[in-house]
C-alpha cells in the first residue's frame, strides 16, 4: 500500500511540473525577438571599450589562439607585435630586440601548433600621409618568446600571412610590394618548410599588389587571393 501510495505521489507532482516546465519554454521563446538566438541577445548587452596597450599605436592586425580564451596577438603599425595572456588585461611587446622594424601588417598563430607563429612586416593599409615598410617574415616556435627573420625583404608591405590547418610549415604571404613604384615584388609566396624557401605563386604584375587572402579551412588547396592597383602621382 505504502508503494502505491509513493507512485501515485511521483505521478502526480510529474504532471504538475511537467505543464510548467513546458509554459516556461515557451514564455522564454514568445519573449526573444523572431530571429534572434539566445546567444545573440546575450550579447547584444555587450559593450566594446578599450583594453590596451595604450603605447602601441593604431592596430593593423589580431589574432586568437583556438582553445584558449586568454591568449591574443596584435600588430601595430608602429609598435611591433603585442601578446596577451589574461584576455587583454595586460600586454607585454614580445617583437622588440628581434625586429628590425616596428611596422606590421600581419600575425597568425598555427592551428596545428600554438607554439608556431608567424609575422608579416609592413602596414598593409595604405595612407596617402605616410606609411612605414616592412622587412618580409618572422617566425617564432616558442609563443612569441623569440624570433628569426625569414626573409621576403622586398615584399615590404605584406597583407596576410596563413598557415595550413594541419602542417606549420606549409604557409603563405600575400604581399602588397612598394607602394611608391612598380616592382616585382609582390603577389602570393608560399613555403613548405617552414619559412626556409620562398616560392611566389601568384603574380599579376608589377603595379598590382595582393591586399587580401583567405584559405578554406576545410580544404586548405582552395585560396582566394585579392589584389589592388596602388599608384602614387608624383
Amino acid at each position: 500500500m505504502k508503494m502505491l501510495t509513493r507512485s501515485i505521489l511521483i505521478l502526480v507532482s510529474i504532471c504538475l511540473v511537467a505543464p510548467q516546465l513546458e509554459a516556461q519554454r515557451r514564455n522564454r521563446n514568445q519573449s526573444q525577438p523572431q530571429g534572434k538566438t539566445y546567444d545573440e541577445l546575450l550579447y547584444n548587452k555587450m559593450e566594446w571599450r578599450n583594453i590596451g596597450p595604450f603605447r602601441g599605436g593604431r592596430s593593423t592586425t589580431v589574432t586568437g589562439v583556438i582553445g584558449d580564451n586568454q591568449t591574443y596577438y596584435m600588430g601595430t603599425a608602429g609598435g611591433g607585435v603585442w601578446k596577451t595572456e589574461d584576455a587583454g588585461l595586460n600586454w607585454a611587446n614580445i617583437s622588440d630586440k628581434f625586429f628590425n622594424t616596428t611596422s606590421i601588417g600581419a600575425v597568425s598563430v598555427s592551428a596545428s601548433d600554438p607554439n608556431v607563429l608567424y609575422v608579416g612586416t609592413g602596414e598593409s593599409p595604405i595612407r596617402g600621409v605616410m606609411t612605414s615598410s616592412g622587412d618580409g617574415v618572422y617566425k617564432s616556435t616558442d609563443a612569441g618568446k623569440t624570433w628569426t627573420h625569414l626573409g621576403l625583404e622586398n615584399t615590404l608591405h605584406i597583407s596576410q600571412v596563413r598557415i595550413h590547418p594541419t602542417n606549420p610549415d606549409i604557409v603563405y604571404v600575400s604581399s602588397q610590394g612598394s607602394p611608391y613604384a612598380p616592382t616585382q615584388d609582390r603577389g602570393v609566396y608560399k613555403t613548405t618548410d617552414g619559412g626556409k624557401n620562398w616560392n611566389k605563386i601568384h603574380f599579376v604584375d608589377a603595379n598590382s599588389g595582393a591586399i587580401d587572402l583567405s584559405m578554406d579551412m576545410n580544404n586548405p588547396r582552395i585560396l582566394y587571393a585579392a589584389y589592388w592597383d596602388h599608384d602614387r602621382d608624383p
